[in-house]
């Protein structure tokens, strides 16, 4: 007999952090899965933690850069399984803009391959995954439209 799979929630908070170098606006993404995966830095929410800590925090430890959240940019939500187990996860993800505040990409985590500045305009070519894309859209109009006002 066919055992149906355990169901499982997580939300995660994660952040789109950008800076202007040299007139070009750049964002951090970071690399995982054996560098075959860009995408970009999230975590799970922890117990003490809303969704901006979270951001911060995890995209301080994915990427080594600091940064101030501005505005949330939106959600996106998957089902995964989790690898070798009947176990259906339901991922939500929020996600908030950052402007580069300190740090180097040389200071990220082991949890991540590599931690890199992209060309803004790169970066949703760059992303695997069709959610951190429209999240990113977003992302970059938001920054343009900002740019706009300054």
């Amino acid at each position: 007999m066919h055992k149906p799979p355990t169901l499982k929630n997580l939300v995660s908070s994660g952040g789109v952090l950008f800076r202007k170098s040299d007139e070009v606006f750049e964002v951090a993404l970071v690399s995982i899965r054996g560098s075959r995966v860009w995408s970009l830095p999230k975590g799970i929410i922890e117990r003490d933690e809303d969704q901006e800590t979270t951001a911060a925090r995890e995209v301080m430890e994915e990427t080594g850069l600091k940064g101030e959240i501005l505005e949330k940019i939106g959600q996106i939500a998957y089902w995964y399984f989790l690898k070798g187990k009947t176990v259906k996860v339901h991922k939500t993800v929020h996600y908030f803009l950052m402007r580069y505040i300190s740090g180097s990409t040389d200071d990220h985590d082991a949890e991540v391959d590599e931690a890199s500045w992209v060309p803004l305009d790169d970066a949703v070519n760059r992303l695997k995954y069709g959610g951190e894309k429209e999240i990113m859209f977003k992302a970059k109009n938001m920054i343009y439209e900002m740019a706009k006002e300054v």
